[in-house]
């Protein structure tokens, strides 16, 4: 090689990967985006009302309290992963190098469940927005909304992400690092102003255990195992750090940094937030029957006045607005990886950078596309918000939990450690990371209220289901015949000039035409 490249290129290239995106995000820059998509200030907000009728505010103060420490062990598993393997393929990646002779199942049916699971955050955050600026627009103007109202703000939303993610890339790091300051900003003046204006504070009795079952459910614990869903769609995310680590700067400590700062910090700043809505509550029926619509949009007029709650609801918009701008960025980097390694349907286009805007623009698209067809399930029933929410934190954690599992399995004596390592205690952390995640994934698939019918059913069971069909069906059927895996995209006289021996780079070059689904 003639030219002189840095650390984390070098390290991509022994990967089997060129350069290809603009390597240019610091440590910062990198969790921002993870900081930015798990976003307190959306995922507590959007869900805040049905954790209050799901076990009330005791479950919304020690369940994310408990879910954070849960979440943290992923994260950590995660993170030690990724300082081995930095590349925007992230978890699938991971997968596939970790399961030795079963790599390329696993690598396809992770990849898989993360791009649903994304497909699903980005409409959670999207929606999320979309109903809360519904909120704030009638609560100005007295507007009454109907269903395919708010669905229709939600597509005008994924079109301007989606123009965002093309047209103004060199922005995005910008964009994110506003981000982290508007929610840590944001939770502080959410939290001074409840605390200083709100004359009859509920009492610490009430936010720390009081509990209020409005499922119909009798189980006392099945309804707080509800309550998590809340917290637990809220930290989510934090692999957008891995995502975005082929343009981060010092990437295999850079990478998994940001995924377990992402987690710490967001609790921290969500506890706060949390406490200062919860101390909001003056009367617990008006909030839960609030004309509004959305029990915050309440506590904030009950605690700070017409005005003041309109400022505040400004800084959640604003939160949420960049949450999901960053959604569609971590998003379209999976699908352009995934592509590029051809498992996806038209993966010659999506794995495509475009020469001038140096963004995987038919990524970009495809990821607002299907989010948008997510959304229009709310046309069917109200209930449905909740099944993407759902639908986005089993996707995700599934496809969390297999590298983690094939690192304590098949890898758990040959696993070379990066910069970033748990040392002895990466098998237990994993462990507990992988029975979390099984308990999760059931448990939000079963109903939330009782007596279960068509009208309030948990969509999330239909929509998994069929994806397990297709993930898996096609497996069988089709990809396991021609899919390999990750494969190099360096042609052999670059290789050949890639010192290290951690290089396993083979007979998958030759696949790369049948990998391409078109």
């Amino acid at each position: 090689m003639t030219e002189r490249i840095d650390r984390s290129e070098q390290r991509l290239r022994e990967l089997g990967y060129k350069q290809e995106l603009k390597r240019e995000l610091t440590s910062f820059t990198n969790f921002s985006v993870s900081f930015s998509i798990v976003s307190i200030l959306t995922g507590l907000t959007s869900l805040y009302g049905t954790a209050l009728n799901s076990g009330g505010p005791a479950v919304i103060i020690w369940g994310w309290v408990f879910v954070s420490i849960m979440s943290m062990c992923v994260a950590a598993s995660m993170a030690e992963i990724c300082s081995s393997y930095p590349t925007s393929g992230g978890l699938y990646y991971w997968s596939s190098k970790l399961a030795g002779e079963h790599g390329p199942f696993y690598a396809w049916i992770t990849g898989w469940w993360n791009l649903l699971g994304q497909f699903g955050c980005t409409a959670g955050i999207d929606f999320g927005l979309a109903l809360l600026l519904s909120s704030v627009i009638s609560l100005k103007t007295g507007w009454v909304y109907e269903r395919w109202h708010v669905v229709l703000i939600y597509f005008a939303i994924l079109i301007i992400h989606g123009l965002i993610n093309t047209f103004l890339v060199k922005f995005i790091a910008a964009m994110n690092t506003a981000s982290v300051w508007v929610h840590i900003g944001g939770v502080i003046i959410i939290l001074v102003s409840i605390l200083v204006k709100t004359e009859n504070k509920a009492s610490a009795s009430f936010v720390f255990t009081h509990f209020i079952n409005n499922t119909g459910w009798s189980s006392t614990v099945y309804v707080v195992l509800l309550g998590l869903l809340q917290s637990q769609f809220t930290m989510t995310g934090y692999d957008a750090s891995a995502h975005m680590t082929e343009e981060t700067m010092n990437a295999d400590v850079a990478g998994p940094v940001g995924i377990m700062m992402a987690v710490g910090v967001s609790f921290v700043a969500g506890l706060g937030y949390l406490l200062a809505l919860t101390f909001g509550i003056q009367n617990i029926d008006t909030v839960l029957n609030s004309p509004t619509g959305n029990p915050i949009v309440q506590i904030f007029l009950d605690s700070v006045g017409d005005t003041g709650a309109l400022l505040l609801l400004i800084i959640l918009l604003l939160a949420q607005f960049f949450c999901g701008s960053a959604s569609v960025t971590a998003n379209s980097r999976m699908i352009y990886a995934f592509s590029r390694d051809g498992a996806m349907p038209g993966s010659k286009y999506f794995h495509r950078i475009h020469p001038t805007l140096k963004s995987p623009v038919w990524g970009v698209w495809l990821s607002c596309f299907v989010s948008a067809l997510l959304g229009l399930l709310y046309l069917i029933h109200a209930t449905a918000f909740s099944a993407i929410t759902s639908i986005a934190t089993i996707g995700l954690y599934i496809s969390y939990g297999l590298p983690t599992f094939c690192r304590i399995t098949y890898s758990r004596k040959t696993f070379e450690d990066g910069p970033i390592s748990l040392g002895r205690f990466s098998v237990p952390i994993g462990i507990i990371s992988c029975v979390w995640i099984v308990i999760i994934t059931v448990l939000f698939v079963l109903p939330g209220a009782s007596p279960v019918s068509a009208e309030n059913m948990n969509w999330t069971v239909v929509i998994v289901a069929a994806a397990a069909i297709f993930i898996f069906g096609n497996w069988y059927f089709n990809a396991r015949h021609w899919f390999k895996g990750p494969v190099s995209n360096i042609d052999i006289e670059e290789q050949q000039e890639i010192p290290g021996d951690k290089m396993e780079i083979d007979e998958k070059v030759a696949a790369v035409g049948k990998n391409e689904i078109e």
